[in-house]
């Protein structure tokens, strides 16, 4: 499951970095932008990656084994900006693996997402997104824990929102809440939410 993560990641990084060469030539130098930061371009493209935790929502079944909700989750995306506030971001999110029932349960998928941007100052940002994520479950468990094993995978509403700081004209913090909808073995659709800290690229 890790090589599959990494690779994953690999050909997201190089996808994103692939879709920013052509676009470089339509970006306008920071200095030369007066009414507002350069980050919210047009034809702008950018890469990041983030990290911080995960909080499931799932049930812990009978009880008498150890149920975690909370595991360590990253995010590595890709995006351009089509207009002063709105763009299109890819990503590839892992959402960590939870003690649970006697086994494990795990979560993790491609995101797709509609990014609206609003600035607040020349370096201060707030941002949302509202997509899709093609999310992967994995379910692990022991008879009689009351919780099904086995493994789902389907689309689902996601949502975020953050904020971001240009501390300098390329690189910018990132303080992202994020929500996506998975499917689980025997337990039908949930959401699980990540809050994370990370850092942006712009071309």
């Amino acid at each position: 499951m890790k090589n599959i993560h990494r690779v994953l990641s690999s050909l997201l990084l190089g996808a994103a970095v692939a879709a920013s060469l052509p676009a470089q030539a339509q970006i306008s130098s920071p200095s030369s932008d007066s009414g507002s930061s350069a980050w919210y371009a047009p034809g702008s493209t950018y890469i990041g990656f983030n990290a911080g935790r995960s909080n499931f929502r799932q049930g812990c079944g009978t009880g008498v084994f150890n149920c975690g909700d909370k595991d360590n989750a990253y995010s590595l995306y890709g995006g351009g900006m089509f207009s002063n506030n709105f763009g299109l971001e890819l990503g590839y999110v892992d959402m960590g693996s939870i003690d649970r029932g006697g086994g494990t349960t795990k979560a993790y998928g491609i995101n797709m997402s509609l990014v609206g941007k609003v600035p607040l100052s020349p370096t201060w940002g707030l941002f949302g997104k509202v997509g899709t994520t093609y999310g992967r479950t994995s379910v692990t468990s022991t008879p009689g824990s009351g919780i099904p094993s086995g493994d789902e995978d389907g689309f689902g509403l996601s949502l975020g929102a953050g904020v971001s700081y240009d501390f300098t004209d390329r690189w910018s913090a990132v303080l992202q809440w994020e929500r996506h909808d998975f499917k689980f073995s025997g337990s039908g659709r949930d959401n699980v939410n990540a809050t994370t800290l990370g850092l942006k690229y712009r071309f």
